[in-house]
């Protein structure tokens, strides 16, 4: 029997990429986000193996419907994908607590509001691994995105005591912290071009996350975040 995998933001142009390898590698995927016709529409496009694919309402920030929106999924997930996201520039989050605040609900009080029901459902044995997409903004406060920055640093710290309280069920957690995406998210961002990874090459990390916690992907940005993790505050300090 196929295994299936659960996709929550299924919308980010990583999500889209990894429910394609997905696919192809023979899983049943529920793909879950507000935008189900902008999914549907790339899923044709890509010519991708519908009659294996739902795709189904799920928002991040509506807690109170996470409960019945697990309860009525048409199979219990074998892998948990959480790639919702969200993102409004330090200046702006600074002055509109809105946008801080949704920030702060999609990349975490959301992730944590589902993913706990989920774990929680015992009924469910065969839940192997949950993936969350992460990023090397929460590795160190800087001063140009701390705010984004701290939601994804809650984030990983989440699934960091998370895969330790689900160690004894022999459930895998993953968190892949990554650099620069070329995404709808950061279009307009005046980003270096040579840092800049493609969504598909996420999703690969994504699909074929093995047993370690963390995930970075890229060469570059491995060297980046062991900088960033040992770098000394007067340093750090400097940084943009």
């Amino acid at each position: 029997m196929s295994k299936t995998v659960l996709v929550l933001g299924a919308n980010s142009d990583v999500a889209k990429e990894a429910i394609l390898l997905y696919l192809e590698k023979g899983y049943l995927v529920i793909a879950a986000s507000r935008s189900t016709a902008e999914i549907s529409s790339f899923m044709q496009a890509k010519n991708a193996s519908v009659n294996r694919l739902t795709i189904c309402y799920f928002d991040a920030t509506a807690f109170e419907t996470h409960a019945a929106f697990y309860a009525s999924l048409p199979a219990k997930p074998h892998i948990v994908v959480y790639a919702a996201g969200f993102q409004v520039t330090n200046e702006q989050a600074l002055t509109d607590w809105e946008g801080s605040y949704r920030m702060m609900q999609v990349h975490y009080a959301g992730a944590v509001s589902i993913i706990n029901i989920i774990v929680n459902d015992r009924g469910n044995d065969h839940l192997e691994r949950i993936i969350g997409l992460s990023s090397l903004s929460g590795v160190r406060g800087r001063k140009s995105n701390f705010i984004y920055g701290s939601t994804k640093a809650a984030f990983t710290q989440y699934l960091a005591g998370l895969r330790q309280y689900l160690f004894a069920r022999k459930v895998v957690v993953n968190v892949i912290v990554a650099g620069y995406i070329r995404s709808k998210m950061t279009a307009g961002l005046d980003l270096p071009e040579s840092l800049l990874m493609e969504p598909s090459f996420i999703a690969q990390a994504i699909v074929n996350a093995g047993n370690g916690f963390t995930i970075v992907p890229g060469i570059k940005w491995k060297f980046i975040y062991q900088v960033l993790r040992l770098m000394p505050e007067k340093l750090a300090a400097r940084l943009p």
